[in-house]
């Protein structure tokens, strides 16, 4: 049975805060939330949630969740004007599910043990449809004992598993690996279902062979339906994207570890930003899913696609 004894704080209504906020809201947890855009948060407000006008009106909460785009953008809603650390009273455990930098996330860390509060990394892996699904896992570090003071508020939003894997910044250097495999995958994907489509296979049939194969997985089964019908929903951004494949090369330079897979991919993506500027709208076309990378490859290779409009499982259904 999880603890909604504790009040939680949450910063942040992207596709994924949202989708995870709900969850705690609908579980019955005590949840006041703050979002840069206030009508983003305001439909949580008739499930029970409370929408609050400042990061610092967060600041008597027992734990406060926080998922943003950069560490720049979480270093703003701790410690910049009305931030939620600023005040008289400061939440103990702060748990942040962002993808950021590992000396980023060092940095914030250190400067919140100065206001004696502790810090619990947990960036998520899934989108806002494997959310909804219930099959969200995460990955955790820090001190351990805040751990498992918030472990059950955070399998309420991750219910398919949090790992906790040490103390610092160890689980950032875990979603930074996660995600560039993440971009290497979605390429390797995307190449080879060209390949067999230009030589005469139905991508619906060779992705429900893949799919049924030891060579399938959540990823590719999630994923099908969008290189099947050409749905570029966005999931995830292509600039997101592009973000965590340089986080990654970046930590492989300073380990000497090298990463030659992760450099082809992340060139095959700056193409897909060149493409995009070939677009009436090139701004729009980048906020669509990382995914369309699979018309930019396409084109390279001399290839027209169309939507098979074919229903092909996600693999998330219940």
């Amino acid at each position: 049975m999880a603890n909604n004894t504790l009040r939680v704080g949450w910063i942040g209504m992207g596709r994924m805060g949202y989708a995870m906020a709900e969850r705690l809201v609908k579980s019955g947890h005590d949840v006041s939330i703050w979002n840069r855009t206030r009508s983003k948060a305001e439909p949580l407000a008739k499930l029970g949630g409370k929408v609050v006008d400042r990061p610092s009106d967060l600041g008597g909460v027992d734990v406060l969740f926080s998922i943003v785009s950069t560490g720049k953008d979480l270093e703003e809603v701790y410690f910049g004007p009305n931030g939620a650390v600023t005040g008289s009273a400061v939440p103990s455990v702060l748990v942040d599910c962002s993808t950021i930098a590992v000396d980023a996330s060092a940095a914030i860390r250190a400067k919140l043990a100065d206001r004696g509060a502790d810090f619990v990394a947990c960036p998520v892996s899934g989108n806002a449809k494997v959310i909804k699904a219930g099959k969200l896992s995460a990955v955790a570090s820090g001190p351990e004992a805040a751990f498992r003071k918030v472990e059950d508020v955070i399998r309420v939003v991750a219910p398919h598993g949090v790992s906790y894997v040490g103390d610092g910044e160890l689980a950032r250097v875990c979603k930074i690996a996660h995600n560039v495999l993440l971009g290497v995958v979605i390429e390797n994907l995307i190449e080879i279902t060209l390949l067999v489509n230009k030589l005469g296979v139905p991508r619906h049939a060779f992705l429900a062979f893949l799919n049924n194969s030891v060579m399938g997985s959540t990823f590719t089964a999630y994923k099908s339906p969008a290189l099947v019908n050409l749905d570029w929903t966005t999931t995830f951004t292509p600039e997101l994207m592009r973000k965590d494949l340089d986080l990654g090369l970046e930590l492989g330079r300073e380990q000497d570890v090298p990463m030659p897979v992760t450099a082809a991919a992340r060139e095959m993506l700056q193409a897909h930003f060149g493409a995009a500027m070939l677009k009436s709208d090139p701004d729009a076309y980048l906020e669509k899913d990382f995914a369309a990378l699979m018309e930019t490859m396409a084109l390279l290779s001399g290839m027209t696609l169309a939507p098979e409009n074919v229903a092909v499982p996600t693999g998330l259904e219940h």
